[in-house]
């Protein structure tokens, strides 16, 4: 950080040529047209990313309760954002929440910059960041929870475990007084949901008649659709996250489009292998571990390690979604801890991996080995599951007596479409 000079200092500078003066922060207006352009696919990710790729996945009579959900959870993330969650997670404060230095954006003029952008867009993209995170957690409670506990609990969740990961991670805060790796969201986002959506799925409940019937995605056009926005919309979400027009924009650019293209056939060739044919699901599926994976180490990492990274990330998430699953014995509807649980994971681990320079990446802090890396990968992961996972238990159980968290098994067999919203997504 720049220290302040003293009048002595600032009266010798004076005699300096205008050249050999320290340029103050200027505003750069590619900087800020990247950012926006950013912000606005991060945003579309969610609307209708997210919405699509899961509302796809569920039975028809589910369908618009998962779009109601993943769009109003969207709006109350932003309101909460704007008056408190911008501060409690970028303001100075101390290693795990920030202060209320910023409350209702109140002290960020429209000419306060981040970098050589302005302020404002800075909150709007990290803004698009914890919407797209809490929308990832409902797919995980998908077709049983009421309406009114997901409100609950996002206002908990959010509160209490998005904010601080984020300021341990990307404001200075415990994880990156440790140097953690983090460039994009492998535990802001990615664990941090994942945690969160497991600990819902263990106390809400398998459906009524899992593993009896047959649950099938009612809409597979709609899951790809998903897909590719989300594909395309996380170009947004990885090139963003350099926070300028950059070479470290590109690389991450790069990366994710190479990780991601290596985990769709690394998933596609072994479920291929194994069940004897490839499906549109496998491939929908290997495109988003492949974006997961890719995630925490978009800007580190050399196009090689992305590739890598990428093809790892597609075989752990097909093993976490057909073994890992079974093994925990949990209805997960959308597999939110499968692909970004168990991809998070390994992309994080990796990231500690192939950021070594010695590998094509941009190196790491001075001194610090590969092995040093990786153990502080491992810590940050470990906290982010715990975190979360305690929180989310916290705002499940307070959503729980105040509301209760399941619908009834009538109600439940009906489709929460008709019952939580008096609407069907498909009429007769």
């Amino acid at each position: 950080m720049k220290k302040l000079v003293s009048l002595t200092a600032l009266g010798a500078a004076a005699l300096l040529p205008s050249w050999a003066m320290a340029a103050a922060p200027a505003v750069d207006k590619a900087d800020n047209a990247f950012m926006m352009i950013s912000t606005a696919l991060v945003l579309f990710m969610t609307l209708p990313g997210i919405a699509l790729f899961y509302g796809g996945l569920l039975r028809g009579k589910n369908v618009l309760s998962m779009l109601t959900q993943v769009a109003v959870t969207f709006a109350l993330v932003c309101v909460l954002w704007m008056i408190y969650g911008y501060s409690l997670t970028f303001g100075t404060g101390n290693a795990f929440f920030g202060d209320f230095s910023m409350i209702m954006l109140k002290s960020i003029g429209v000419t306060a910059l981040t970098g050589s952008f302005y302020q404002l867009i800075h909150v709007a993209f990290q803004c698009s960041f914890a919407c797209i995170t809490v929308g990832l957690i409902v797919g995980a409670l998908a077709e049983r929870i009421r309406f009114s506990a997901v409100l609950i609990f996002v206002l908990v969740w959010l509160t209490f475990s998005y904010l601080p990961m984020a300021h341990m991670v990307w404001a200075g805060g415990y994880l990156a007084s440790l140097d953690a790796l983090d460039f994009a969201g492998g535990t802001v986002v990615h664990i941090n949901a994942a945690s969160a959506g497991l600990v819902g799925a263990y106390l809400l409940g398998k459906r009524a008649g899992f593993g009896k019937e047959v649950f099938k995605p009612h809409n597979l056009p709609m899951v790809f659709t998903g897909t590719a926005i989300l594909y395309v919309g996380w170009c947004g979400f990885n090139a963003g996250s350099a926070s300028a027009a950059n070479e470290i924009a590109g690389l991450a650019f790069i990366n994710t489009v190479m990780a991601t293209a290596g985990a769709i056939l690394s998933w596609v060739f072994v479920e291929w292998m194994l069940r004897g044919k490839p499906s549109l699901l496998g491939a929908c599926s290997g495109c988003i571990v492949g974006l997961v994976a890719i995630t925490p180490a978009a800007g580190t990492v050399g196009v090689g390690g992305a590739l890598v990274i990428g093809l790892v990330g597609g075989v752990a998430g097909l093993w976490g979604v057909v073994t890992l699953k079974k093994w925990l014995k949990v209805d997960d509807v959308c597999d939110v801890f499968g692909v970004h649980g168990v991809c998070g994971i390994v992309g994080c681990l990796l990231t500690g991996v192939f950021s070594s320079a010695s590998l094509g990446g941009t190196g790491y802090a001075e001194g610090v080995t590969m092995g040093h890396q990786v153990w502080v990968q491992l810590i940050s992961v470990i906290v982010c599951l715990i975190w979360s996972g305690v929180v989310a238990f916290i705002g499940f159980k307070i959503a729980d007596m105040m509301v209760g968290l399941r619908v009834s098994e009538e109600q439940e067999r009906e489709g929460l479409d008709v019952n939580s919203h008096g609407e069907n997504a498909y009429n007769p």
